[in-house]
């Protein structure tokens, strides 16, 4: 056991990276994943759609402006464990709560500062996706790399039931004066997600994974939205068919990240684990339907094939990643249904995107 500030970072191709611990002293193994963000990383840490992972930030400086209660996206920090670059253990902004190795201390979080994040990234975007391990108190590589290999690949993982609610609840907006309705499905959901609903008017009452759609027809919906979330999307048989259920009903049904997924395998479509998936702030993405480019938010490590769409003709292809042509959105020909890759609530920033919230809500009867 070492009582010393080192920690090491060791990848499942048997790489080794050594570094500064920072936040809590332990060991925690996940896939290792990186996101390209400039700023918001609070938000970053604490969406559930991380679980699981241990996050490189590719943004040389984190921790540098501190945390703030209201910049967060769930209750906790969900990513498993956080490598960067350079850390800061103060912070420059006046109205900050707390510093970020406060809050890793409290959560206890495990990470590990000055790693060339650089050279990193390189190697997992030419290796691609694997697990990895840190540890600010074990030494001995041999001891990582056997607790390494107990480390549960992503492919077939199901981790929404670890963040989804387990209660139905509601949520109105400010002025608790509500004109629509929406039965939103919590497959990890983006605090966000809901309050871009609410501030257009719409009363959201957020169902666990294991809902029955009799339940979710008792509070009347007039809309339906599908959240983002964990895990591999196949690896959820009853979402996928619950899913299926709501998109007989013929009403508005509104899918982000992995309910866009699970929106897309309800409908006989495929889904992939990437190479390395797509994380952060400055993703190209072409709109087919009005022919304008936005810059998004984006955080999932599973794709809808491009093949799986093009041998079937009720789902259209709306929106195309224009780094590697995947495919970003979709909707269906005869029901007034769509999904998105990205995430249009962003936060913080960018907003390119929010009209899609704009045209769920307008189609709500």
């Amino acid at each position: 056991m070492s009582t010393s500030n080192k920690a090491v970072l060791l990848l499942a191709d048997g790489t080794v990276f050594k570094g500064s611990s920072i936040g809590a002293k332990g060991t925690i193994s996940g896939e290792i994943a990186f996101n390209t963000g400039m700023t918001g990383y609070q938000e970053v840490f604490t969406d559930p759609s991380y679980v699981g992972q241990l996050l490189v930030m590719t943004n040389a400086h984190i921790g540098n402006y501190g945390v703030h209660s209201r910049e967060i996206e769930s209750s906790k920090i969900m990513v498993s464990g956080i490598v960067i670059k350079k850390f800061s253990q103060g912070f420059s902004r006046t109205s900050a709560h707390e510093s970020l190795q406060d809050l890793l201390e409290r959560e206890n979080k495990v990470g590990i500062a000055d790693v060339d994040t650089r050279a990193l990234v390189r190697h997992i975007r030419s290796k691609g996706a694997m697990n990895a391990i840190i540890s600010s108190e074990i030494e001995d590589l041999d001891a990582l790399k056997n607790l390494l290999a107990q480390t549960p690949d992503m492919n077939g993982l199901e981790l929404s039931s670890q963040v989804a609610t387990k209660e139905v609840y509601d949520v109105l907006p400010e002025n608790g004066s509500a004109t629509k309705r929406v039965a939103l499905l919590d497959f990890g959901v983006k605090q966000n997600i809901i309050r871009c609903l609410t501030d257009r008017g719409c009363k959201v009452r957020v169902f666990p994974l294991d809902a029955t759609l009799d339940e979710i027809e008792a509070f009347k919906p007039d809309g339906y939205m599908l959240s983002n979330g964990p895990g591999d999307p196949s690896a959820m048989p009853y979402s996928i068919q619950l899913v299926r259920d709501i998109v007989n009903l013929n009403r508005p049904v509104f899918g982000i990240c992995l309910g866009h997924q699970i929106l897309g395998l309800s409908q006989g479509l495929t889904t992939a684990k990437m190479f390395n998936g797509h994380r952060g702030i400055n993703h190209p993405v072409m709109n087919l339907v009005t022919g304008k480019g936005e810059i998004t938010s984006q955080n999932h490590g599973f794709v809808i094939t491009r093949e799986s769409i093009d041998h079937q003709e009720v789902v259209e292809i709306t929106h195309v990643h224009l780094n590697d042509q995947t495919v970003a959105g979709i909707a269906l020909k005869n029901k007034p249904v769509f999904s998105v890759q990205y995430h249009p609530e962003a936060s913080a920033g960018p907003h390119d995107s929010r009209y899609l919230f704009d045209q769920f809500v307008a189609s709500l009867n």
